[in-house]
């Protein structure tokens, strides 16, 4: 995997890696680079393997951890931000157990914060199948909300629906519905307040989820703490300018299209090349 992007990178200055399967982590990405405009940053969309729903759980982990094998030694990043759920709470613990040198934050459906916040007690968690059946996600419950009733919705169109409306394709509204219907409870009185976005792909529809729930929830989106996690783990740059060199995707399928390259340009984002078939 080769990036060509016509500058030399800095040579003081190791960037920030954002790994995805798709452009959802670009919703990462955007706080990551409001609060470290410093850094210089790199985003990976495993577009070749995306959706990572239907994926079997080992074949899946094999495909991440050889992936991250050849993007540590390419990229050499200070951190690696994994923003997607489904990703980290599959393999989050081997990555770091493979790579114990580098530093690695991750994405996890934002259950403690919603348990914390709560008025009703209902807690609905809008995720990937994948993020749905993990241990991780049901460890985290049982961790920090088990006074709250939480339930796990996966839905398996959601993220896929999610690239196409950042793309600028029309979604229907009953679509959209029917996977976030089965987020709202009512029960004695009282409504689900709190949809935990336990998908980075999600926030891009958060206004079509505002306008087409029964009644007013708190939609919670995990980016900005993702962002602010890996600031705390690599600290601020005083005095420094914005390294050349940088600032670039790369898709593993080498083959993005029209739309997703003018999309990654509106993000700040040029486009390096990884040869096709990576994988």
């Amino acid at each position: 995997m080769t990036e060509t992007t016509g500058d030399s990178p800095s040579l003081t200055q190791k960037p920030v890696l954002v790994f995805d399967s798709g452009i959802g982590g670009l919703t990462v990405l955007r706080e990551a680079r409001v609060l470290m405009p410093e850094r210089g940053f790199i985003y990976i969309a495993d577009d070749a393997g995306f959706p990572y729903g239907g994926w079997e759980e080992a074949g899946l982990k094999d495909r991440i951890l050889s992936l991250f094998d050849r993007l540590l030694e390419t990229y050499n990043p200070e951190v690696c931000i994994i923003a997607c759920n489904t990703a980290f709470t599959l393999a989050g613990a081997a990555l770091r157990a493979r790579f114990p040198e580098m530093t690695f934050v991750g994405t996890v459906p934002a259950i403690k914060p919603a348990a914390e916040r709560t008025r009703s007690g209902l807690v609905s968690v809008l995720a990937t199948p994948g993020t749905v059946k993990r241990a991780y996600t049901r460890d985290l419950i049982q961790s920090f909300a088990s006074q709250c009733h939480v339930r796990l919705v996966g839905s398996e169109n959601l993220a896929r629906m999610a690239e196409a409306w950042i793309r600028g394709e029309t979604i229907s509204d009953e679509a959209v519905l029917a996977e976030i219907s089965p987020c709202f409870i009512e029960e004695e009185g009282r409504r689900t307040d709190i949809v935990v976005l336990a998908c980075t792909h999600y926030p891009f529809m958060a206004n079509v989820f505002r306008r087409l729930a029964p009644w007013p929830v708190d939609w919670l989106d995990p980016a900005e703490a993702i962002a602010r996690q890996a600031k705390r783990k690599i600290g601020s740059m005083e005095s420094v300018d914005h390294p050349e060199g940088f600032d670039f995707a790369v898709f593993t399928s080498g083959q993005p299209d029209f739309t997703t390259r003018r999309l990654m340009q509106g993000f700040g984002l040029k486009i390096g090349q990884a040869s096709p078939g990576m994988l």
